[in-house]
C-alpha cells in the first residue's frame, strides 16, 4: 500500500529533522559516510604544498617577490586546513548522552505529528 501525500511529507520532514539533529547517524543509516571537510582539507593541502614549492623556486632563482608569493599561498593553505579541521572538532556533543533540549524537542514534535496523524482520521 503506497503512502499518501501527507505521510510522504511527514516522512520527509522527519528525515530532515534527523539529518539536522544527528548527521553522523543519518549518514550511517543512509550508507553514505562522507568526510564533511574533505574538499577544504584537500584544497588547503594542495595550496600549502604548492606554496612551499613556489618558496623553493624563489630561493633557487633568488627572487624575493616569488618567495613572498609562495609564503602567502602556503599560509593561506595552512589556514584553510586548520579551519576545516577545527570545524570538524566543534561538532555538537552532549555530555548527557544526547538527551538534551534538542532531542526532547524533536521527540515532542514527532509525538505531536503522530497524534495528529492518528486522531485526524
Amino acid at each position: 500500500m503506497p503512502l499518501s501525500d501527507r505521510e510522504r511529507k511527514l516522512l520527509a520532514e522527519m528525515e530532515q529533522a534527523l539529518s539536522a539533529d544527528d548527521p553522523r547517524l543519518s549518514s550511517t543509516l543512509t550508507g553514505s559516510r562522507t568526510f564533511p571537510g574533505r574538499t577544504r582539507v584537500l584544497t588547503g593541502l594542495g595550496a600549502l604544498l604548492s606554496g612551499l614549492a613556489i618558496i623553493l623556486g624563489g630561493l633557487i632563482s633568488q627572487t624575493v617577490p616569488v618567495g613572498i608569493l609562495g609564503f602567502l599561498i602556503a599560509l593561506a593553505g595552512l589556514i584553510t586546513v586548520l579551519s576545516a579541521l577545527a570545524g570538524l572538532s566543534k561538532a555538537p556533543r552532549m555530555a548527557n548522552g544526547g538527551k538534551g533540549k534538542k532531542s526532547r524537542g524533536l521527540r515532542s514534535r514527532l509525538e505531536q505529528r503522530w497524534d495528529e496523524r492518528n486522531f485526524d482520521n
